[in-house]
Order: C-alpha cells, then structure tokens, then sequence
C-alpha cells in the first residue's frame, strides 16, 4: 500500500483499471476514433488547398514565386495543374504539413514542460489539438503565428485549469480565438484564405454576409461545391461532406454525441427558418435557407469534432439537446447579426462551452426536483 507521503507527492489521478460502463471507452479510445474520423478532412485539406492555389497561379498574368516549394515540387515532380490531383495533393501537403509540424510540437512541448513540473505522466491528447488547430487556420499563417496560437491554447486555456480534463473551453479554440483577435489581418479577410502571394479572393461565407445566396451565386459558387469543399477557406474546414464521415464513424465509434451534433442542427435550422420569415427581406444573410448556414464555414467541422468534445461539452444526456440547440442558434445569430464576423461558429461553441456547467446544473436539479415530486406523492418523503 501507498504511504501517506507518497500520495501527496504523487496524486494517483488515474485507476488500475477502466472506471467506465463500456470498457472500451477510455481517453486513449476516444482520441484515437477522434484522429481516425478527421482523416478525411485532412486528406481533402491536403487536395483543396493545393487546388485552390495552383487556379489562382494558372489565373495570374504572371505567376508568382512561392519560395522554396518550387524547388521541392519539381524535385518531387510534381507541378501547379490544378486539374493533376498529384499536384495538387503536394502543393498541398507543403502549405498544410509545416504547420502541423510546428503546431504539433510547440503543444508536446508545452505538455511536457507541464508534466514535469506537476510530477506527472504524459497523456494521449495534443496530437488531436494540433490537428483540430491547424484544421482551423487559412493556408497562408506564418509558422511563428501557429506556434504562438497552439501554445497560448495549451497552457491558457488547458494546462492552467489542471491539463486534461479539467479545462473549460476547447483549447484548439482558445488558440484560434486567440489568433482570431490578436492578427485580424492574417485570420480573416480576401488574401488569406488562397495560398499564394497577391492574391484575394471572397470565401462564400463573406458573399453571403454581403449578399445573401444572390451574391454567393454571383460569385459563381453553388451549393454542391460547398457541400463538397471545392472553395476558399480554411484548410480542413470547407468540406461537409468529410465532416459528415467522420460524424458517422465517431457516432457508431460511440466516441462522440449524437445529440450534440443533431441539436446543433435542429437550432440552425430553426433559427434560419425564424430569421428568414422575421427579416429575410430586409437582411440578405437572414434569407439563406438552413442548407447553407449548414455547408458555409466551419459549421460542419467544429460541431462534429469540436463541439462534441467530452470534456468541455455538457455531459447529461438533455443537457447535450440544450447545449447543442444554444450553438446552432447562437451560429446563425452571430452570422446575421454582426457584420464583422461573418463566421460565428467559434464563437457559438465558445459560449456553449462556458454554458456547459450551467446547461448540466439545472438539468441535475431538474431531475431532482422530480424525483422529490414522485416520492412525496408516493408518501416517501415528507
């Protein structure tokens, strides 16, 4: 048995053996089914970003020199034909690639520097932040900015409340945030969204916020291509159609909420019905049917795989009905609404999460609130 001293050394923070209903589920479980249900949102990252910049090279005049990956992509034979899905892959893979890396490493470090520190073993978890981070971020960021964004998510919004499972916000979106406020021009607006120097173009979303679906249309956008992923935007974001895979295999993997993920939709959907009937002829953003506040920005993404998160999400099972209609609504309000953040979903899931305890308090007290109900009408309790 374990002294006195050397418990309060060394806390025991996990048990011998898996304290759940389903032995199968544990952290490490989750993370991995998490990984396993983003691969195809990286892999379509990896096409569309290369895509995207190789039709703007083929578009400009005089195409411009993007650095060392010229050297690497003749090197690995490879090119700018935006029609070569090879091509178009390691482009890709040469914007998407380093910022991982970076990504990836300045949250290890950050995680063991933490570990040592509480006298603590390291566990599964940042590579999933990382991925989900750089997801998030447009293709053209500078590596220092996405080092900088990973780490201020890991220590201010993981490692300060106790490191994993204690925090209250998703981390990945504590750095996105982070970077969102602090360098505006590099997270959002027409030249960051295409991977190459010079060059500006309007994501669907900021068409619709100035226009509603006329401009989208103007701009030569249809639904099916975003629904697929073939536009601007960030680098794992634009595709629903590889969100709503890896929705598939995280419900059947039970690893993520069912009820998260069709709450959200149900209170977009609502809220776009209400605001199209209520303003829909006075504010063009409020006219857009719920199919596409569905398929614009990053709704898809960061409800699948952000909002759904197990330790920042409300955890009762009403409560993930509650919480996910909150972000569904808060989504199409913030886009209408404000028309400095046409994308509102990293906001929305911010707010559910700081609601979580909240949303999962009054259902416990609910719950109890009847229970004494039931046993003072059957004369247990007095």
């Amino acid at each position: 048995m374990r002294s006195f001293a050397a418990a309060r050394a060394k806390p025991v923070l996990e048990t011998s053996g898996a304290p759940y209903l389903r032995a199968s589920v544990d952290l490490r479980s989750v993370t991995g089914a998490f990984l396993l249900a983003l691969l195809p949102c990286l892999a379509f990252a990896l096409y569309n970003t290369g895509r995207e910049a190789n039709l703007a090279l083929a578009s400009m005049a005089v195409a411009p020199s993007t650095g060392w990956r010229d050297t690497v992509l003749i090197a690995l034979g490879g090119g700018y034909d935006p029609e070569s899905v090879l091509a178009c892959l390691l482009h890709g893979a040469l914007r998407l690639l380093p910022l991982l890396v970076v990504s990836l490493v300045a949250g290890s470090l950050w995680e063991r520097v933490f570990a040592r520190l509480r006298g603590r073993d390291l566990v599964p978890g940042v590579a999933l932040f990382a991925v989900l981070f750089t997801l998030g971020l447009p293709p053209t960021l500078p590596l220092w900015q996405a080092a900088l964004g990973m780490s201020f998510g890991v220590v201010i919004g993981k490692e300060i409340f106790g490191g994993t499972g204690r925090y209250v916000v998703h981390p990945s979106l504590v750095g996105l945030a982070f970077l969102y406020f602090s360098y505006p021009g590099r997270m959002k607006g027409e030249a960051v969204w295409v991977a190459v120097d010079g060059y500006t173009g309007a994501t669907s979303l900021s068409l619709a916020a100035a226009g509603g679906a006329e401009a989208i249309a103007a701009g030569g956008i249809t639904w099916t291509e975003t629904f697929l992923g073939r536009m601007p935007g960030a680098l794992g974001e634009t595709s629903t159609l590889a969100c709503l895979s890896g929705a598939a295999y995280l419900v059947l993997a039970r690893a993520a909420s069912w009820r998260i993920m069709l709450g959200a939709l149900l209170g977009l959907a609502g809220t776009s019905a209400l605001l199209a009937w209520t303003s829909g002829a006075t504010i063009p953003p409020a006219a857009l049917g719920w199919h596409w506040q569905l398929t614009l920005g990053s709704f898809a993404f960061v409800t699948v795989f952000v909002a759904t998160d197990p330790v920042s999400a409300a955890t009762t099972q009403r409560g993930r009905w509650i919480y996910g209609l909150l972000i569904g609504f808060l989504v199409v309000l913030i886009r209408v609404a404000s028309p400095i953040h046409p994308e509102g979903t990293m906001l929305a899931v911010l707010l559910g999460n700081v609601f979580a305890p909240l949303i999962d308090d009054g259902v416990v007290r609910m719950h109890v609130r009847k229970r004494r109900r039931r046993l003072r009408a059957s004369g247990g309790i007095h």
